[in-house]
């Protein structure tokens, strides 16, 4: 059985294609996906502490967390690892404030069967001031994962802990020009690429 550790948004769903439309609806900003350089979405989109967190506010509202597109593939690639028996945790940076959509989209998409928790891996103060995390990072720590799917090179400090870990880092335009911390990391550019990858890897191709 492997342990797999899988992002929320970006590589579940394409979240960043939705912010790309709000900066431009909120803010007039024509800033298209393909143009997004950095993670930090105030960065790349030049915006104010204050325009930051009324973005975030109102892409974390519970419609609008349900209605994200899913990631082309995902969802069977993910059932397909639970029914070949592995345990897939999702591991999103959102605020426990956005669980009970998160779960629900999860559910509504078929993926029902993956556990979901939310854990702080971007800092609260960058995010939507005051929000609470589900998982403690003590309690993240003690968990073991054979591979990863990340697409955020701000969360690849959350793996130094597992030396052995085989991260898929999902290719978005932010990432591009990265420097991978090791070999384990490997870019792939779908579901598809990820599941040969990790399949591969493991020994059962």
């Amino acid at each position: 059985m492997m342990n797999i550790y899988v992002d929320f948004d970006d590589c579940l769903c394409e979240t960043a294609r939705y912010f790309s439309t709000l900066a431009s609806d909120m803010f007039g900003l024509k800033i298209p996906y393909e143009k997004i350089k950095f993670f930090d979405l105030q960065k790349s989109f030049s915006l104010t502490d204050a325009q930051y967190e009324q973005m975030m506010i109102q892409g974390h509202k519970s419609e609008v967390l349900l209605s994200y597109d899913e990631t082309p593939g995902a969802v069977k690639t993910v059932n397909s690892w639970i029914d070949s028996g592995h345990d897939v945790k999702i591991i999103t940076g959102r605020p426990f404030s956005a669980f009970e959509p998160s779960r629900r989209w999860l559910n509504e998409h078929g993926l029902e069967r993956a556990s979901l928790y939310c854990l702080d891996k971007y800092g609260r103060d960058s995010f939507i001031k005051g929000s609470t995390f589900s998982l403690e990072l003590e309690d993240y720590y003690k968990m073991h994962f054979d591979f990863a799917v990340e697409d955020s090179p701000s969360a690849f400090k959350f793996f130094n802990h597992l030396p052995d870990l085989k991260v898929m880092v999902f290719d978005r335009p932010w990432n591009k020009n990265c420097e991978f911390p090791g070999p384990n990391y490997h870019r792939c550019f779908d579901w598809k690429m990820i599941d040969e990858r990790i399949r591969t890897l493991a020994g059962n191709n």
